[in-house]
């Protein structure tokens, strides 16, 4: 049920207190203009929580690569947690992964032809990706976990909210897990509760609707995970979920915020689930591969060794690995999938928005008449941004 995965360490309730104190006083200095947000003249669409852990955000920027990558230039700006470098990184086809961090790392071998850049710096970052002679043909931004970022004013403010751990039912950081009050959910202009099971029923709609108690120009949608082919990660043919055998024994390698939710989706499969759980964004060592190791090793025929993306993302190339694992290791791709019906919804609303605000978009050349005729930066010239396909 929504909420399950919550749990609130009441003893450190007053810490919470005083932690919300600082966390709504900074909001404050932002909403009364004291500290001051910036706007930028590109589509700049921001996806993010309020939750510390995994809610899907990198799901849903990949959806929204994929909605507007074949008609406009996207570009992907995340802080880059957890990586090596500091400052500005602008990725390419021999960036690293310790360079950039195993999320934009991940996009970036996903979608090669989108701008991938780190910078904890959010305006600093989107000012190099509209200005470097390599980016400055970007159409849109996405910003990837910067709902907190309140330095950037986006044009489209989208809120995840994780089903297991609605916002409505946490506390703030330390007894919960709230980055912000739940009123922080105001600020936005989209909000997607996500990870909802694929059986919910028309009435348990509603009410999470009214829980959720939006204002009339907040728009809620819906999302499920949709898992994808298991990819082999180094020799073998794709398999499907269904051709796994129920006897088959799975050592599922996470380290990830929430990898419940991932068990709970590979029961249906098999019951022999073996989880090996490592802190979000962990970095693999030569010890962790020699458990690893030994774990698979100890399991019984027939096996499996199944880990997502963003975890392949900083095992892939780890020495150490034995063989009968590298025979048996395998990708679970996931993706969203809209409920009740709201995809072409959402859709047009991403596209109108970025359509309509896109300096380089026909439709408002008359914003950019001011500028130099003459002016030879790339990018200025207008061109027709068309999402006929879409």
């Amino acid at each position: 049920m929504e909420g399950d995965f919550i749990t609130i360490h009441k003893g450190l309730l007053p810490f919470s207190w005083l932690y919300g104190i600082g966390v709504r006083f900074r909001n404050q200095l932002y909403d009364l203009g004291i500290l001051k947000s910036r706007a930028f003249d590109v589509p700049v669409i921001s996806v993010g929580n309020i939750t510390v852990g995994g809610s899907g955000k990198t799901p849903h920027v990949e959806y929204l690569i994929n909605l507007l990558k074949d008609n406009v230039q996207v570009a992907v700006l995340s802080r880059g947690y957890k990586r090596k470098s500091k400052g500005y990184v602008l990725a390419d086809a021999d960036t690293t992964m310790p360079m950039i961090g195993d999320e934009p790392y991940q996009m970036k071998k996903k979608f090669p032809k989108v701008h991938v850049a780190v910078d904890k710096n959010r305006v600093e970052g989107i000012d190099r990706l509209t200005t470097d002679e390599e980016t400055c043909n970007t159409d849109v931004i996405l910003l990837d976990d910067a709902y907190q970022h309140r330095k950037v004013k986006p044009g489209i403010n989208i809120l995840l909210v994780d089903y297991h751990r609605l916002i409505i039912y946490d506390q703030l950081l330390p007894a919960g897990r709230l980055r912000e009050p739940k009123q922080g959910k105001n600020r936005a202009d989209i909000v997607i509760v996500t990870k909802c099971p694929k059986d919910l029923k028309p009435m348990e709609f509603r009410v999470l609707t009214k829980a959720m108690n939006l204002y009339p120009y907040q728009k809620l949608y819906f999302t499920t995970l949709n898992y994808k082919d298991l990819k082999p990660v180094y020799c073998g043919d794709k398999r499907k979920l269904e051709d796994i055998k129920p006897e088959e024994n799975i050592l599922l390698i996470t380290g990830i915020a929430s990898p419940r939710q991932i068990i709970y989706d590979l029961k249906p499969y098999s019951e022999h689930i073996v989880p090996m759980t490592f802190g979000d964004h962990h970095q693999f060592t030569k010890k962790d591969i020699q458990k690893i190791n030994e774990r698979f090793a100890e399991m019984p025929e027939p096996k499996i060794a199944i880990t997502t993306e963003k975890d392949n993302a900083r095992l892939f190339g780890m020495e150490g690995l034995s063989d009968e694992l590298r025979h048996h290791l395998f990708v679970l791709p996931v993706e969203i999938g809209f409920m009740l019906d709201q995809q072409e919804e959402f859709n047009q609303k991403i596209i109108g928005y970025v359509r309509k605000n896109s300096r380089n978009s026909i439709l408002v050349k008359g914003k950019d008449d001011h500028k130099p005729a003459n002016s030879n930066r790339a990018g200025n010239g207008s061109r027709t941004i068309s999402f006929r396909n879409n």
